[in-house]
């Protein structure tokens, strides 16, 4: 986010933001324009399609869904982040203990890997398009690709990975600077494909014919499928539900000069989430009408190859920005993955522990139906991070009200403060069995417990809470 942030030596991460260090709304919009139309737009606007739903229902859906999120960070994450100007990591760390935070890294930062891997697959999926190598999907999920694309993954993860480790903030300077080009790459894929397809009115456009005609090929090769107008605003909403219901990025708007910063997160969402979800679903759309052959894998299922229908839309230039797209989204989560890990081994480098992150992503990506499910993953993330933000709104909203101590581990000297345990890891646990068990659309899961963690901390607090720490609130 910022040289202060970013840099080895890690200021500030235990102590508030000064003021002399405080950004303005530009670095904020920037940053979230350049990742948030990533490498994985590529892949989650095809499964749209690819999933059953209809043209109305996704522009509709996804326009409320996104300024749900919107929201969601402007008055949830940014009044708790320039109050205080901590880290998550920090926060929690003075709420639940420094041993329960360390979990709580870890299994953060085996999720931040898992995302990072479903980005290394979609960049080397561009990369073996002009080797000829295919983008195949197993029907297992743990089931790996064919060979060549295997160790085409596990060379573009290398790079990846050496680049995360050694030069993040050109990476991220190179991410602001492409943001721009590649949202006009994402916007130029979407008219190619409508011409394509012959969609040259409103009319036509509107009557959503050719999108139809696509989903009755992909459903006939890959079976029914629904996804309603419901499903698609609350993936909307809560896709990035860590980041925002989560807290994760108090992490970033700590160094906010003021809360109109909050807004910046639009950018990300209305043209990566609304107009390149959209322009990569046309590039679907587009390749079945075209080539439908294209489409097909050996199983005789669609499948969406990103770099192919990128390819195919506007030529090397599409390959390039699904190269780029993928890296430098995937280069920030493996660096974030690798802190993650750094906050377990506090005594370790952090160069060490992102080529770690590294590892595991380069893994995790040459498994290609990880990325495929990016729809049912991203959701499982939230389920499983958001509830932490809850804990951090009642402790800075709620627990003085009720008379209850407000940073409990770090004024009881406690390494796990057990209510934050049980709040966080009963409604997860609930949450993942309706999940994986019982087949609960995963976004559905994560407001339900992010709302069962807050009322199962605050009753817990006021049950195991030691009365006789004295009353200092400071």
């Amino acid at each position: 986010m910022s040289e202060a942030e970013s840099n080895s030596g890690g200021e500030f991460e235990r102590e508030p933001v000064p003021d002399s260090a405080l950004l303005g709304s530009g670095k904020f919009w920037g940053m979230y324009a350049g990742e948030h139309a990533a490498g994985t737009e590529f892949m989650i606007g095809p499964l749209f399609l690819a999933a059953g739903a209809s043209l109305s229902d996704l522009l509709l859906g996804l326009l409320l869904g996104n300024i749900l999120a919107v929201l969601t960070w402007r008055f949830l994450v940014v009044p708790i982040a320039v109050a205080k100007r901590l880290t998550l990591y920090y926060q929690l760390e003075c709420i639940a203990g420094g041993s329960l935070v360390k979990l709580y890294n870890l299994v953060n930062g085996l999720l931040f890997c898992f995302l990072a891997g479903a980005m290394i697959t979609v960049s080397a999926s561009a990369v073996g398009v002009p080797f000829d190598i295919t983008f195949d999907v197993p029907e297992t999920v743990l089931g790996l690709s064919n060979t060549s694309f295997t160790v085409l993954v596990f060379i573009v993860g290398v790079v990846i990975t050496a680049v995360a480790a050694g030069g993040y903030e050109r990476v991220a300077r190179f991410a602001n600077i492409a943001a721009p080009w590649m949202i006009g790459v994402f916007a130029a894929c979407g008219i190619v494909s409508l011409a394509q397809m012959n969609v040259t009115s409103m009319e036509k456009l509107s009557s959503g014919e050719f999108w139809n005609e696509s989903i009755a090929f992909v459903q006939e090769k890959n079976g029914p499928q629904t996804f309603g107008f419901w499903q698609i605003v609350v993936f909307a909403w809560l896709c990035n539900g860590a980041m925002h219901f989560g807290m994760a990025d108090l992490s970033i708007f700590r160094f906010a000069r003021s809360r109109s910063s909050g807004w910046a997160p639009a950018i990300g969402m209305f043209l990566g989430h609304y107009m390149a979800w959209i322009s990569a679903g046309f590039l679907l759309a587009a390749l079945i009408k075209v080539q439908p052959e294209l489409v097909l894998s050996d199983d005789g299922k669609v499948t969406a190859n990103p770099g192919l229908l990128a390819y195919k839309s506007v030529g090397w230039t599409g390959i390039i920005c699904v190269i780029i797209a993928g890296w430098t989204t995937a280069n920030p989560t493996i660096y974030r993955a690798g802190l993650a890990f750094q906050g377990m081994l506090p005594k370790s480098s952090r160069t060490a522990m992102t080529l770690v992150a590294g590892t595991v992503a380069t893994v995790a990506g040459a498994f290609p139906n990880l990325s495929a499910k990016l729809l049912d993953f991203v959701g499982t993330y939230g389920t499983v991070l958001g509830p932490m933000g809850a804990v951090i709104f009642v402790d800075f909203y709620l627990m003085k009200r009720f008379g209850l101590r407000d940073q409990y581990a770090s004024k009881s000297g406690t390494q796990i403060n057990i209510a934050v345990l049980v709040a966080w890891v009963l409604p997860v646990v609930v949450g993942l069995y309706l999940i994986f068990v019982q087949g609960l659309f995963a976004a559905y899961a994560v407001i339900p417990c992010w709302v069962a963690c807050a009322i199962l901390y605050l009753i817990l607090s006021k049950v195991l809470q030691n009365p006789n720490l004295g009353n200092d609130h400071n």
